[in-house]
């Protein structure tokens, strides 16, 4: 079927209090494990490309056609979605390739440069219908808005949106990015409190390091996007490593990177359960 908005697929989230699944794509058999998976699960599914995974292609074009044809054949509605581009002719590209929606982060920047670069994208990308995620960051630090212990300001975060018009917002609540472990601390009180006092959708980065239970937990007090890149990450290599360690002399790629296609099949699936496991609570946006 045809690619749907992105936004088509956080709203409907939201109004019914479930978590909206956004996994990152690097290679086509993550496209293809994503899909594969979403269709299991029967849910629909965002399927996202960062800027460091355009950079590993060394283009956008060419994986993002990749992702677009996987998508297409999907019998599930599948968005596609730019994550995490800090360079404004990436986020025009990909608006001219058709994609639903782009995160602009640039929360390195001061707070009012930020605001002011960010207005700017949103009111570019809603002239063609395309969806805005931005984040908040701290100044000089590595992980951003994501790095350990960093917190939202709910002041802040709602001042922002109304200043950049955008649609949908990253917000740290105990999160960081590319953790290998499942241990994440999260502040399910500040998740309230922005969806509180946030207009719009909010975003969890860094999801691969939160457990399960805390995952549906974090949808149940607020959160709607959840990215998801590490764990997905450490499904398809491991699979990969088992079946490569099982036999040395195996050379076919296929061999190994089929069955790390199917485990990260499943996993995609089980966490689209997990997502949709969390029964809506009372507040929460209809």
């Amino acid at each position: 079927m045809p690619l749907v908005p992105t936004a088509t697929v956080v709203g409907a989230a939201r109004a019914d209090g479930r978590g909206a699944a956004a996994f990152n794509v690097i290679q086509v058999e993550h496209a293809q494990a994503i899909v594969a998976g979403a269709e299991r699960a029967g849910a629909p599914v965002i399927l996202q490309l960062s800027q460091n995974a355009v950079r590993y292609h060394g283009a956008l074009r060419p994986i993002a056609a990749a992702a677009r044809a996987v998508a297409e054949l999907a019998t599930t509605p599948v968005a596609l979605h730019l994550d995490h581009a800090t360079e404004r002719s990436l986020v025009e590209e990909a608006v001219e390739l058709g994609f639903g929606s782009v995160m602009y982060d640039a929360s390195a920047l001061p707070y009012e440069e930020n605001v002011t670069a960010t207005a700017e994208v949103a009111r570019a990308c809603h002239g063609h219908d395309v969806w805005v995620e931005a984040e908040l960051g701290e100044i000089g630090g590595k992980d951003g808005v994501h790095a350990p212990g960093a917190r939202t300001d709910l002041g802040e975060a709602a001042a922002y949106v109304a200043a950049t018009g955008v649609d949908g917002l990253a917000v740290a609540v105990g999160t960081s990015h590319a953790m290998l472990t499942r241990d994440a601390a999260l502040d399910f009180a500040l998740i309230t409190a922005l969806r509180d006092a946030v207009p719009v959708p909010l975003v969890l980065h860094g999801s691969s390091g939160v457990a399960d239970a805390d995952l549906a937990a974090a949808v149940a007090a607020g959160m709607t996007k959840i990215n998801i890149a590490t764990q997905l990450n450490k499904v398809f290599t491991g699979a990969a490593r088992e079946r490569l360690a099982a036999d040395p002399a195996l050379v076919d790629t296929r061999k190994y990177l089929g069955p790390a296609r199917d485990a990260t099949a499943a996993e995609v699936a089980r966490l689209l359960g997990v997502l949709r496991s969390a029964p809506p609570t009372e507040g929460s946006p209809t």
